[in-house]
């Protein structure tokens, strides 16, 4: 593998672009082609099948464009199929975003708990298994089923409509929020609005340090000084989505 080459992020949609906000902070100089699918979203209504087919497409679209490592940037992808991609690319370092369970065992283990996400990522076995690892015994499991498309689709009336009816039960009720979709950061001023003072909980630092030594281990590093380049494919062809993208990219 070339140092030069891209890195590949993949997300069913655009809400990768908050794990890439943070993979910039800590490698800035690297070159990035990021795969929207929202033609597919969303994964988490999907069988395990359905999602190792989609992501073996975007997988191979990255190995033909030479992609030096790949980011899975989807919590119902990573849960579904990191393993499955791992054993069937061995040769591709994959790094895969999961829900911060464990920060709330490291940082916060005594207090209410609830986690965001999709159907599928708390239905998978991997996050089960991460779940009763470090499971406080105050912690509420939160489907979110459609959430991550209203963000998608970015009608602010529609997300408060939705937070309202489906968060507003929990106020005052929990101090840690774990935002298990990478849509849901997007949100977050919102998600507080509902629920009043909460500590969120992302993976997304943590994946972007992951990437780093990743790469540092396999000497991938790309050791330019220049701001690296950024390339944004939608599986729907959709301006509106690759607008949005630098949009939120660039906040």
């Amino acid at each position: 593998m070339n140092k030069n080459e891209a890195i590949g992020i993949f997300d069913s949609g655009i809400g990768g672009v908050t794990v890439l906000r943070e993979i910039l902070k800590v490698l800035p100089n690297e070159n990035y082609m990021y795969y929207s699918d929202s033609k597919n979203n969303p994964y988490g209504d999907k069988s395990d099948d359905q999602i190792h087919e989609l992501c073996e497409n975007i997988v191979n679209v990255f190995i033909e464009q030479k992609c030096k490592a790949i980011v899975i940037a989807c919590n119902t992808a990573s849960a579904k199929s990191a393993q499955y991609l791992r054993q069937k690319y061995a040769d591709i370092p994959f790094i895969a975003i999961e829900p911060a369970y464990k920060m709330v065992y490291d940082y916060a283990y005594s207090e209410s708990t609830l986690v965001l996400a999709t159907k599928g990522t708390i239905e998978s076995e991997k996050f089960n298994l991460l779940y009763h690892t470090y499971d406080n015994h105050k912690t509420i499991l939160l489907p979110c089923v459609g959430l991550a498309d209203i963000i998608e689709e970015g009608n602010r009336e529609k997300i408060k409509k939705y937070l309202k009816e489906h968060l507003e039960l929990f106020r005052g009720k929990v101090k840690n929020v774990v935002l298990g979709c990478t849509h849901y950061p997007l949100i977050q001023d919102e998600i507080q609005e509902v629920l009043g003072e909460v500590t969120f909980f992302n993976g997304a630092p943590y994946l972007a340090k992951h990437l780093q030594e990743v790469l540092e281990k396999k000497d991938l590093i790309h050791n330019n000084n220049e701001k690296g380049t950024i390339q944004f494919i939608d599986s729907s062809n959709s301006e509106q989505k690759k607008k949005r993208f630098f949009e939120i990219l660039e906040k």
